[in-house]
């Protein structure tokens, strides 16, 4: 049964709510849909032109919801027969998700409001009433699970191939990495319309004290996983020194690399175990995450990438022996920039963690040159979501594997201040090549020494080869590994770049 008016200002009041604030959001429960308005893409685009010529308000946030922890969140349920445009359904404010936002529905270019009321949802006896709308998801058509989520910030992320949540990507990232200086510009409204069975368009308005921004995202799901094409024009407030864009957030606990990091009795907790990238030349790179000691950036220089991503390359249920969280089956995601990116360097951002429920890594495209107050910049690009790895093809071996240890030989003493690491390739590329076949290794060392090094084929083991190396790191390093195999002058792997920390 729906409340009434009195009922609604009563509840909200019992949680901290001002009379004012419990009397409008008592109100807004009982308005009726919103009146059609004209909308397009270049309404939006003015729209958020003229916000970013007006002093940055901060997002409105309704403090009661830090009442409303994770499992209190999760008894407030978005009602079946509510579901918007075929398959939307609304997210309820809470602790980590106080600031509510806009709602649209767009049909035949005019939007209707989509307002708040506590009837849009059920809440368990006992438990706080919902309080807003903190953002929403697309429902496979079973209306079993669903494949696209937009809360929090400008965060979004979807399912992928597998019907499994893992990384997520973000609207824009502002001076990350710069400490105390980060922002987190937020989608503050949606306008939503449904242009297939499994199929949105989603336009969004960004607001920060740095950017404003209109966001395009075209998103269709597949049964390959999900593709989206993301149009961002942005509009700048003041300067700023870092600004990134097509960011990818993920997690990485310990891998195969640094079991010593895990105290969970799971093999491997990680979303993401890499950075891929295609450059602008060719070339192909990848840049095993890890879990550092301390806060750590790196920057590949390139103009006009290919594609970047963080992707999940081991697919193995028995590395992870996880049945909940299933990490096997989280999603990749690939960045495909469209038109002329021009200069300007990929960056990795990733800071300790001990557990897997803080997202530490950051990748983004960081352009050269850094926008100024009142400039106006356009990116366009794609995203894909999926568990097939993008940049694997038959002429270059991919590496599969990499693991540091103790240097020096095993069963003797360790070498000091060094540590091994170890490398495994694995493709088409590497077939019918012997220790006689003249494979070598390409290797340098930054910020270190290179003392050993080796590669050969693994015995028993189709074109698989292992490269290892012991490197001493200057100081605490960490020392900056760049190899791959070559055969004469042609590269028969991708690059590995891998960073090595003495313990």
């Amino acid at each position: 049964m729906q409340a009434n008016r009195r009922e609604l200002v009563a509840a909200f009041a019992i949680l901290g709510l001002s009379p004012a604030m419990a009397t409008r959001l008592a109100a807004q429960s009982a308005a009726p849909l919103g009146k059609a308005q004209p909308f397009s893409w270049a309404m939006l685009q003015s729209r958020a032109e003229q916000l970013a010529r007006q002093p940055y308000t901060p997002q409105a946030k309704v403090e009661a919801a830090a009442a409303i922890d994770y499992d209190a969140v999760g008894t407030i349920r978005y009602r079946d027969d509510k579901t918007l445009a075929g398959g939307i359904r609304l997210f309820p404010l809470g602790r980590y998700a106080p600031n509510p936002v806009g709602i649209h529905i767009v049909e035949g270019g005019t939007a209707r409001t989509v307002p708040f009321s506590a009837d849009l949802f059920t809440a368990e006896a006992g438990h706080a009433p919902p309080l807003g709308i903190a953002g929403f998801r697309a429902m496979t058509a079973d209306g079993k699970s669903d494949w696209l989520a937009f809360q929090g910030a400008s965060y979004f992320r979807t399912a992928g191939a597998q019907d499994q949540y893992g990384l997520s990507a973000r609207g824009i990232a502002i001076d990350t990495g710069i400490d105390g200086r980060e922002e987190f510009p937020a989608f503050t409204d949606f306008w939503i319309e449904r242009t297939g069975a499994q199929a949105y368009t989603v336009h969004a308005l960004l607001d920060g004290p740095s950017v404003t921004g209109a966001y395009r995202i075209e998103s269709i799901k597949g049964a390959n996983g999900v593709e989206q094409r993301v149009s961002a024009v942005l509009f700048f407030r003041r300067d700023v020194e870092r600004l990134g864009i097509a960011p990818a957030t993920s997690m990485f606990w310990y891998g195969e690399g640094n079991r010593a990091a895990g105290s969970d009795w799971r093999p491997e907790i990680h979303d993401s175990d890499g950075l891929a990238l295609l450059t602008g030349a060719g070339e192909r790179l990848w840049r095993p995450l890890v879990n550092p000691p301390r806060a750590t950036l790196d920057s590949f220089a390139d103009t006009n990438p290919r594609g970047f991503g963080l992707l999940q390359r081991d697919r193995d249920f028995d590395h992870y022996q996880d049945d909940g969280a299933f990490y096997d089956r989280r999603a990749n995601l690939w960045v495909q920039p469209q038109g002329d990116w021009g200069r300007g360097q990929v960056m990795l951002y990733a800071f300790p963690t001990n557990s897997e429920t803080v997202d530490n890594i950051v990748a983004f495209w960081n352009p050269a040159d850094a926008p100024k107050a009142g400039q106006k910049r356009q990116f366009d690009y794609r995203l894909s979501w999926g568990s097939t790895d993008p940049t694997v093809v038959s002429a270059v071996a991919h590496a599969v594997d990499q693991w540091t240890g103790a240097a020096g030989r095993p069963g003797a003493e360790p070498t000091p201040g060094a540590r091994k690491l170890v490398v495994d390739f694995v493709g088409p590329a590497l077939a019918g090549l012997d220790r006689q076949s003249g494979v070598a290794t390409d290797i340098s060392v930054a910020r270190g020494k290179l003392l050993t090094q080796a590669a050969y084929p693994v015995v028993g083991q189709a074109n698989r080869w292992r490269v290892t190396a012991d490197v001493a790191p200057e100081g605490q390093g960490p020392a900056d590994v760049r190899l791959f195999l070559k055969r004469g002058t042609k590269a028969l792997t991708e690059t590995v770049l891998a960073p090595v920390f003495l313990p």
